[in-house]
């Protein structure tokens, strides 16, 4: 059973009310999915820790109406796993009562053969009763170590937030992480961490020599590369599959409308695909270069607002 060929997987995403379009957005371009539920089968699979808002996640071995259904298919398939945990996910206080959680994590327990290991496990197994179904598989949740990237030396005030700047990653490539990347005004380099924390090929391009020193900074803090090149966007003669451009407005580089225009001239020039992060509607900016709009969402940070434009 160690080989098992996963078909289904079932995921519990969460997220505060204000991020509900984000976590939507992001559940649309990592899934296919649009839909306000907070529990979904898929047949893809996304590691949880790629995503802020996905919870918990089973490789579906088993979905049965009842446990015993269950216990008797582990023990028909000699399932056999070492060092391995059983958790119950409890999603509805009203699915399972305190009582029913242990005693099924014992009669699963019981039914692998194998030593179980509480403390140290080399697997965790799951199961879950919802809708009436328990479901069981392997377990995996958020390892939540892209929370340590808040702890880079460099930040500032307006710059996207590390969960953030990981979600809008994940929107821009999807299922497909064999994109060419580029943040060509990357101030200190939140997206291009979270890129290259996912294992992705991006790059980031920052003007201001100081910005860009504290990018290269915060990215060796962090263990990784330094993806940054101190530079014009506009010098850039490589192209990319997707561009990351959350719009400069001027905080610490001094940015006109025209500047902005022409950032977003050369996004369209070096990029086949971006994702434009703005304060206020530049659509009519984005389209005179000669991009396409072909989705919106929203980002909200305390008292203000933004807008993520999908642009091809």
């Amino acid at each position: 059973m160690n080989n098992i060929e996963f078909e289904r997987y079932f995921y519990v995403i969460n997220y505060p009310e204000y991020e509900e379009d984000l976590c939507r957005m992001e559940m649309k371009y990592l899934f296919g999915k649009e839909d306000d539920s907070k529990e979904f089968f898929s047949k893809v699979y996304i590691s949880p820790s790629r995503s802020p808002f996905i919870k918990h996640c089973i490789k579906i071995i088993y979905i049965e109406d009842t446990l015993e259904e269950v216990v008797k298919k582990i023990k028909e398939d000699n399932m056999s796993f070492e060092d391995f945990k059983v958790n119950f996910i409890r999603l509805d206080k009203n699915e399972a009562s305190y009582k029913e959680r242990l005693e099924s994590m014992r009669k699963i327990g019981m039914s692998i053969e194998g030593i179980p290991n509480i403390h140290k496990p080399k697997i965790v197994l799951g199961l879950i009763k919802i809708h009436g179904k328990w479901i069981f598989g392997i377990y995996e949740k958020d390892d939540c170590k892209w929370l340590s990237h808040d702890k880079k030396p460099f930040s500032y005030s307006n710059a996207l937030s590390t969960r953030v700047a990981r979600t809008v990653v994940n929107i821009a490539v999807g299922q497909d992480m064999n994109k060419k990347i580029i943040d060509p005004c990357c101030g200190v380099g939140t997206v291009v961490i979270e890129g290259k924390s996912m294992g992705l090929d991006i790059i980031g391009y920052e003007i201001n020599p100081q910005i860009a020193c504290n990018a290269k900074e915060n990215m060796k803090a962090l263990g990784y590369d330094r993806a940054i090149i101190k530079g014009n966007m506009h010098d850039i003669k490589d192209h990319f599959d997707i561009a990351i451009v959350d719009m400069p407005y001027g905080l610490f580089t001094k940015t006109t409308v025209t500047q902005q225009q022409e950032i977003i001239d050369t996004t369209r020039r070096i990029s086949n695909k971006a994702i434009i992060i703005t304060f206020e509607n530049m659509d009519k900016m984005i389209n005179e270069s000669g991009f396409e709009i072909i989705d919106k969402g929203v980002i909200l940070k305390n008292n203000f607002k933004r807008y993520i434009n999908i642009c091809k």
